[in-house]
Formats: structure tokens, C-alpha cells, sequence
């Protein structure tokens, strides 16, 4: 089954721009009390998309099938720090639902506010915070570069965006 769970390499990035706002806007709505249970929906997606991508998400379906290929040729990105922003989104929107449950609404909201500019900050600006974080951990050594490759080597980053 590793296929099935297994992550693409490399990502469509205006796809992973496209999952980004729509995050946004399920946390945006998540905020309104009547629609606070969308956080749980919101985490879930989250670790649909750790698991495996786009394949069971149904924001990762629409992003990879329907919206980013309107959006003109694919720009291609190393996969493996848009999986760990995805488990990052998992863990912040996961605690949100918890403290949603518990009825902690205030911190809840301000985990989804911190979702809501990491996302925005992604699918605006093509900032992706836990890419950010991800290089970071590898030029700390936490990171192999083996997980990476592309990652860990400039030079293949610049010879094929170039």
C-alpha cells in the first residue's frame, strides 16, 4: 500500500496555492459559531492530504482537477516541505478541533487565525511557512537530505526553474 499512501513528488504549486485558499476559507467560515464544526472538516482534509495528497481530499481533488489546471502550465516544486506544511496544518487545525471540544472557542479561533495567515500567506503570496521551516531543518541537520534531494541541491533547483 505504500502507493496509495505516498505523497507526490514533485507538487503542482499553483495546485498547493489552491488548497491554501481554500483553507482560508474554511477556516474563515469556521470562525462564524454556527459553522465552528467546519474546523473539524478543515483537520480532517489536512490529514487526508498528509496521508496521501491530493487523492482522498476532496480541496486536494478540486485544487489538482479542476482549478490549477485553468490556471495555465504546471509549476513544479519538491514535494516533501509541502507534505511537512501539510502535517504542520494537521497538528494547529487537530488542536483547534480539541480545544473547539473542549470549549476552549478563543484559543480555537486563534489557532485558526494563525491557519488563516499561513494559508493566506501561501496562496497570495506563494509563502509557504512550513517550506520555510522545513529548509531551515535541513541546513540544521534535523532534516536528511536525503528526504530532499532537490531540496538539499540548489544548483538541480536553479538548472530546472531557471
Amino acid at each position: 500500500m505504500p502507493g496509495v499512501f505516498s505523497f507526490p513528488n514533485p507538487v503542482n504549486e499553483k495546485a498547493a496555492r489552491t488548497v491554501a485558499a481554500g483553507v482560508v476559507a474554511l477556516a474563515g467560515l469556521a470562525l462564524i459559531p454556527p459553522l465552528r464544526w467546519l474546523v473539524l472538516v478543515l483537520a480532517v482534509g489536512f490529514w487526508l492530504r498528509v496521508a496521501a495528497g491530493p487523492r482522498f481530499s476532496p480541496l486536494g481533488q478540486l485544487a489538482t482537477r479542476v482549478v490549477a489546471p485553468r490556471l495555465g502550465p504546471a509549476k513544479l516544486v519538491p514535494g516533501p516541505p509541502k507534505r511537512f506544511a501539510q502535517l504542520i496544518g494537521a497538528t494547529v487545525s487537530t488542536a483547534a478541533a480539541a480545544l473547539l471540544l473542549a470549549g476552549l472557542v478563543g484559543a480555537s479561533q486563534l489557532l485558526l487565525g494563525v491557519l488563516i495567515i499561513a494559508a493566506g500567506l501561501e496562496s497570495g503570496l506563494g509563502l509557504c511557512l512550513g517550506c520555510v521551516m522545513f529548509g531551515y531543518l535541513m541546513r540544521m541537520g534535523l532534516v536528511p537530505p536525503q528526504i530532499c534531494l532537490e531540496c538539499s541541491n540548489l544548483s538541480l533547483r536553479y538548472s530546472q526553474n531557471g
